[in-house]
């Protein structure tokens, strides 16, 4: 049973509520979008076959009790739904981030789910994948990237229609890096008095942004 990987590394968790903690990172490859400010467009080639067993060592060298799946769009290879029960099973703290244009009900419940919703900017918002709100669960986050007033606007709207304040752990509100300034978006937030979390990615201050591997 294999899934195919861009990569996987020990960092720092760079983002969401577990930012700055060590993390086993698993990037899978490719993706079914193509946002406008997309930062990994190296995910999108067809990677390198690893077994589930070889995958499983792997982190367990790393030994980081967080563990972070990613991409690409992981849901995209089916296998990846075994890989997280598995991690599971061997007591890892699993997160898993999706672009929210695939439907996660078939992700084990244990895992936290890190569900982007599609600003405008993206290009990628008629992507979005509705259905998925119901299936958040208490201790999920939702995560908006936000390139200028407009996306703000929209994702500030979506929150309150959907009632995603109070509905899952986190929201986060993530400037696009070097397209908005990090002020601006704090601005907003404060003068709304929105209950979100700035969500910075702190890699991208510790390396250089184009680091890949951190």
């Amino acid at each position: 049973m294999d899934l195919s990987l861009i990569e996987i590394f020990k960092s720092v968790q760079g983002e969401t509520s577990f930012t700055g903690l060590p993390t086993t990172f698993i990037r899978l490859a490719a993706c079914n979008l193509r946002c406008s400010w997309c930062d990994t467009t190296y995910s999108f080639g067809k990677g390198t076959p690893f077994t589930l067993d070889s995958i499983i060592e792997q982190t367990k060298l790393f030994a980081c009790k967080h563990v972070c799946i990613t991409g690409g769009e992981p849901l995209l290879q089916k296998n990846v739904y075994f890989l997280m029960q598995k991690l599971c099973d061997e007591n890892y703290i699993v997160s898993l981030e999706t672009s929210g244009s695939l439907l996660i009900d078939e992700v084990d419940p244990r895992v936290n789910v890190i569900l982007d919703i599609k600003c405008p900017k993206s290009l990628m918002e008629h992507k979005n994948e509705w259905k998925n709100i119901a299936l958040l669960k208490s201790h999920d986050e939702v995560k908006f990237v936000i390139q200028d007033f407009e996306d703000y606007s929209y994702a500030k709207n979506i929150c309150e229609k959907y009632q995603l304040f109070t509905k899952v752990k986190e929201v986060l509100f993530s400037p696009v890096f070097e397209k908005l300034a990090t002020h601006e978006l704090v601005e907003w937030i404060l003068k709304d008095n929105l209950p979100v979390r700035l969500n910075l990615q702190i890699h991208k201050f510790i390396w250089d942004p184009l680091t890949k591997g951190v």
